[in-house]
């Protein structure tokens, strides 16, 4: 072997080895979990690989359904991201008072944060913009989030200090999302919606590996709607049933879900409040 040739295997072998944390790093992101607590309703708080930590629809203090120790804010930690679907108070819940607190911007429909800065809820810099079809990187480029389509309704309900009368306002088109994170998989929050056919194209383009799905009905899709929409678009993973029992119309049961599904690939994880699992 040539001078010349053991040189530049040298330099080769050097290059690897100065490859070697990096290459090691991306292999310890890669092999890292995702973190998903139910907080109840459509409330979820999610954990990166890299910790940030993402709330959706953090409907809490005012949710019946949970304990006092479960409705205490500061139980829920550090939160750098706040996601809000639409503009309805079961899911606006918490995040103007949570973003201001944690100094963590709040991106819901747009229609829905121009309110929120109009009627004083939020300041401009914690209520950024952004639409569907919409990709946003506010955590780093490895964290993607997208907003869809949801079909549904989405007005701001809002009692005017001075006056102390109800007042409704603009709240922007009801919205889903999707969140992929650094180890490439995939949630789709779907928020408050009936079945529409786009579920079909949502399922095509971004194959979700884990969908979080209403099933309470009445205001949403019910657990034969559910099903459908799993079994005939989605065929994810895993289903988390979301949005029931909260109030005497949300009848749907997780238990009608899992029944209406029978013979299926995906795996139903029929979580109790506060409950973690992780991906």
């Amino acid at each position: 072997m040539s001078l010349f040739h053991i040189r530049r295997m040298l330099c080769c072998f050097g290059l690897f080895l100065g490859l070697m944390p990096a290459l090691s790093l991306a292999a310890d992101k890669a092999a890292g979990q995702v973190t998903v607590q139910w907080l109840g309703h459509a409330a979820f708080k999610l954990t990166s690989v890299a910790g940030k930590v993402i709330l959706i629809d953090p409907f809490i203090t005012k949710n019946p359904k949970l304990s006092a120790e479960q409705k205490d804010l500061s139980k829920l930690g550090k939160i750098d991201l706040i996601l809000v679907t639409h503009a309805h108070g079961d899911h606006v819940g918490d995040g103007p008072a949570l973003a201001k607190q944690h100094n963590a911007p709040l991106y819901g429909p747009p229609g829905l944060n121009s309110t929120l800065v109009a009627l004083g809820e939020l300041p401009a810099e914690l209520a950024p913009r952004f639409n569907k079809g919409g990709v946003i990187t506010p955590l780093g480029d490895g964290i993607k989030i997208t907003m869809t389509r949801a079909e549904h309704s989405s007005e701001y309900l809002w009692t005017n200090p001075k006056t102390s009368q109800a007042e409704v306002h603009v709240g922007g088109e009801p919205a889903g999302f999707i969140i992929e994170f650094e180890n490439g998989f995939k949630i789709y929050h779907m928020g408050d919606t009936g079945l529409f056919g786009d579920m079909s194209l949502i399922s095509r383009y971004y194959q979700p590996d884990l969908v979080m799905i209403p099933i309470g009905g009445h205001f949403v899709m019910n657990p034969k709607d559910a099903a459908f929409a799993t079994t005939h678009y989605f065929k994810p993973k895993f289903a988390i049933p979301m949005h029931y029992g909260t109030n005497p119309n949300l009848k749907g049961r997780p238990e009608e879900y899992i029944g209406e599904l029978g013979k299926s690939t995906t795996k139903v994880l029929n979580m109790k409040f506060w409950e973690v699992v992780k991906f």
